[in-house]
């Protein structure tokens, strides 16, 4: 199956789906917040196939997300480690693990987040750095950025008149905005 060439669509989500949209590449990347490095413990802890793993190892290298250092060269072995790209992925991945304890475990969290001076159970949010005041839907939106092309101006447009058509409409029928 060809995989659709995102990278070029002027969404940064779209741009970022291109690079760790495969699901093989998060889990690698799962593994390296682990602590792995090296092609045979991923293949062990995740039971990918070997050719698989070549693939995404190469794909994650070439996207920015891992870089290659060679340990051995008799035979020729290399390690990845994340780059400043891979590392800032940490958080995704932790609103994954959130999300994921939420709402798909039913049988109860297998992982969670501790703080690592009190040890008490961490649930993370999403925080504005600037004020710290937590993302919510309620009181954060999208809106067009200065490299915005005319497509998005538009859909955000769009999206501004859906918000305020549901505040108009939970207005009058006094819920809650």
């Amino acid at each position: 199956m060809l995989k659709t060439d995102l990278s070029a669509m002027p969404c940064p989500i779209a741009r970022s789906l291109d690079r760790v949209g495969e699901w093989w590449s998060i889990m690698i990347l799962r593994e390296c917040f682990y602590g792995e490095t090296r092609f045979d413990g991923f293949k062990k802890s995740l039971g990918i196939a070997p050719n698989m793993l070549t693939r995404r190892l190469n794909d994650l290298v070439e996207s920015g997300l891992l870089e290659r250092h060679r340990y051995s060269d008799k035979p020729p072995r290399d390690e990845y480690r994340l780059t400043e790209a891979g590392r800032d992925f940490r958080p995704v991945m932790l609103a994954m693990l959130a999300w994921g304890n939420k709402h798909f475990a039913p049988e109860g969290k297998s992982v969670i987040l501790r703080d690592s001076v009190t040890g008490a159970e961490a649930d993370p949010v999403l925080v504005d750095a600037n004020t710290g005041v937590p993302i919510t839907l309620a009181r954060h939106f999208a809106a067009a950025g200065p490299a915005a092309t005319e497509s998005t101006h538009q859909r955000m447009r769009r999206a501004a008149e859906r918000r305020a058509g549901a505040t108009d409409t939970a207005t009058s029928t006094g819920e809650p905005a």
